[in-house]
C-alpha cells in the first residue's frame, strides 16, 4: 500500500502531468501580467483619465494591487475544497474563472463611454482574477509534486513555475507585437483588447490538457484512508485551514517570509521597470517591453536548472543564493537602466530574473513538503498568497510612489534590499526538505496526537495530526 500511495508515475503519465499544470499556470500568468503591463502603458488613459500621468499610473496599479488582495480568498476557498474533493476539480475552476473575467475585461466599455462605472468594472474583474489565482498555484505545483518521487521533484515541480515566465513572454510578446505594429492612437482606441480577447482560446486549450490528467496518487491515498478511519468511528477529521494554523503555524510563516524578497523583486524587475524606464529615463514603450521580453525567455529557461540544482544540494541553497543575489543587484539594476542602453537595460532585467528564478524554482517543491497531504493545498496556498498581499501586491505601488517621492531610485533600492533581508531570516531558520517523502507526511499516532518529523526537515508539527494517516505512514511504523 505504501508503494501505490507513493510510486511515481511512467515518463510519459508525468509528462502529462507537467504539461497540464504548465499550460493552466501559464494561461493565469499571461492573465494576470497581462494586466499588468496594461495598467502600465495604457490603463491610465482609458479608466483614469484626466490625472497627471504618474497619478493615475499610480491609480492603475491600485486596481491591479486589488486582485492580490484576492488571492489570499481564493487561498482559503480553493485550499479548502482542493484538499477535501481534489486537485484536479479545483483547477480547472480557477481557469475557467480566470479566463472568463480576463476575456471580459477586452469588452469592456472604458471612461470615455460609460464614467466611473469604467473604472469600477475594471475592479470587480480584477477581483475575479486574483480570487482564481489564489487557487491555481497550489493545486497546479501539488499535482505535479504528489505524482513524482523525492529524487526529481525540484525539477519536475519547477516546470509549473515556468508558467509564470512563460506568461510574462506570451502577454509582453503579445504587447510588443502590438505597439510596434499599431500607432499610439490606435493601440490606445482598439490594439489593447486583443491580447485579452486572445485569453480565450489559451483557456480552451489548457482546459483540454488539464481535463486528460488523473487525481494525484497521494491525495487518493490520503482520502481513501481517511474514510476509513471515519468508518472505524476515528475522530472527526478537522477543517483543512484549522489543522493548518494548528500543526503547520511556523511553515506557513516560513513560507511568508519567503516569498518576500521572491515577490517584491519580480514585479520591481518586471512591471514597474516599465513605469521607470519610460518616465524616468526616457525610453520607449516599445524598448522596455523588448527587455522584459527576452529577459523572460531566460527566466524560462533558468527555473528547471535552478529546479535541479534544488534536487542535488537542497531547497534552502538554492533559494538563500536567490535572496542574496536579488539584495546585490539591487543598485546595480537601476544604474544600468538609467543609462538608456538597450543592452545594458537587458542585462539589469536578465540578471535581476536569473537571481529571481534561484528563489522561484525550489519554492514549489519546498512549499509542498512542508505539509501533509490532507491540508498540503490549504498549506501552500495560504502561505504563497497570504504572503502576496504584504509584497507583490503593493510592490509597483510603493516603488512608484518612492520615484514620485523622492525623484531617486535609491529608495527602491533599499526596499528591495528589506525584503531580501526578511526572505533570508524566514529560510534561514527553515529545516531542509529535500528527501521528504509526501506519503510519510501523513503519519499520525493514535488519537491525532502528531508524530515527530525526525530529520525530515518539514517542522514542527509536519505529520498530519488531525486524525489522518495514510498507507505509508502505517508501513512506516509497522
Amino acid at each position: 500500500m505504501a508503494a501505490s500511495a507513493s510510486a511515481p508515475p511512467t515518463p510519459g503519465s508525468l509528462k502529462r502531468i507537467v504539461a497540464a499544470s504548465l499550460i493552466g499556470t501559464t494561461v493565469e500568468w499571461y492573465d494576470f501580467f497581462l494586466y499588468g503591463s496594461a495598467a502600465a502603458l495604457v490603463f491610465n488613459k482609458l479608466f483614469f483619465p484626466g490625472s497627471d500621468p504618474l497619478v493615475g499610473t499610480l491609480l492603475s496599479f491600485l486596481t491591479y494591487a486589488v486582485g492580490f488582495a484576492a488571492r489570499p480568498l481564493g487561498a482559503l476557498v480553493f485550499g479548502h475544497y482542493g484538499d477535501r474533493l481534489g486537485r484536479k476539480k479545483l483547477l480547472v475552476l480557477s481557469l475557467l474563472m480566470m479566463g472568463g473575467a480576463t476575456f471580459a475585461i477586452g469588452l469592456l466599455p472604458t471612461h470615455a463611454t460609460v464614467g466611473t462605472a469604467a473604472p469600477v468594472l475594471l475592479t470587480l474583474l480584477r477581483l475575479i482574477q486574483g480570487f482564481a489565482l489564489g487557487g491555481e498555484w497550489g493545486g497546479a505545483v501539488l499535482l505535479v509534486s504528489e505524482h513524482g518521487d523525492a529524487r526529481r521533484r525540484g525539477f519536475w515541480a519547477s516546470w509549473p513555475q515556468t508558467g509564470a515566465p512563460a506568461g510574462q513572454l506570451l502577454a509582453t510578446g503579445v504587447l510588443s507585437a502590438l505597439t510596434a505594429l499599431l500607432s499610439d492612437a490606435e493601440f490606445v482606441s482598439w490594439g489593447w483588447r486583443v491580447p485579452f480577447l486572445l485569453s480565450g482560446v489559451l483557456v480552451l486549450l489548457g482546459l483540454w490538457i488539464r481535463l486528460s490528467v488523473d487525481e494525484s496518487p497521494v491525495f487518493k491515498a490520503a482520502l481513501a484512508n481517511a474514510e476509513s478511519r471515519r468508518a472505524e468511528g476515528a475522530a472527526v477529521e478537522r477543517m483543512p485551514l484549522v489543522a493548518v494554523l494548528k500543526y503547520h503555524w511556523r511553515d506557513v510563516l516560513i513560507a511568508m517570509g519567503a516569498r518576500m524578497a521572491e515577490n517584491i523583486s519580480y514585479y520591481v524587475i518586471t512591471a514597474f521597470v516599465l513605469v521607470y524606464a519610460t518616465t524616468h529615463t526616457g525610453l520607449s514603450q516599445q524598448t522596455a517591453l523588448n527587455a522584459v521580453l527576452i529577459a523572460s525567455a531566460l527566466h524560462f529557461a533558468v527555473i528547471p536548472a535552478w529546479g535541479a540544482l534544488s534536487d542535488r544540494i537542497g531547497r534552502r541553497p538554492v533559494y538563500l543564493l536567490g535572496a542574496v543575489g536579488v539584495a546585490v543587484w539591487a543598485f546595480p539594476f537601476f544604474a544600468l537602466v538609467d543609462s538608456t542602453d538597450f543592452g545594458l537595460l537587458l542585462l539589469a532585467v536578465s540578471v535581476g530574473l536569473v537571481f529571481h528564478g534561484a528563489m522561484y524554482a525550489p519554492q514549489a517543491a519546498f512549499f509542498a513538503e512542508m505539509f501533509a497531504t490532507r491540508m498540503r493545498y490549504s498549506g501552500a496556498s495560504i502561505g504563497a498568497q497570504f504572503s502576496s498581499v504584504a509584497a507583490g501586491a503593493p510592490a509597483p505601488l510603493i516603488a512608484t510612489a518612492l520615484l514620485a517621492d523622492f525623484d531617486s531610485p535609491t529608495p527602491i533600492a533599499l526596499y528591495v534590499i528589506l525584503a531580501a533581508v526578511l526572505t533570508l531570516i524566514a529560510v534561514g531558520v527553515a529545516k531542509e526538505t529535500r528527501s521528504r517523502d509526501l506519503g510519510a507526511a501523513d503519519t499520525a499516532r493514535p488519537g491525532g496526537a502528531p508524530e515527530p518529523a525526525g530529520d525530515t526537515g518539514a517542522g514542527a508539527g509536519d505529520a498530519a495530526a488531525a486524525g489522518e494517516g495514510s498507507a505509508a505512514g502505517g508501513a512506516r511504523r509497522a
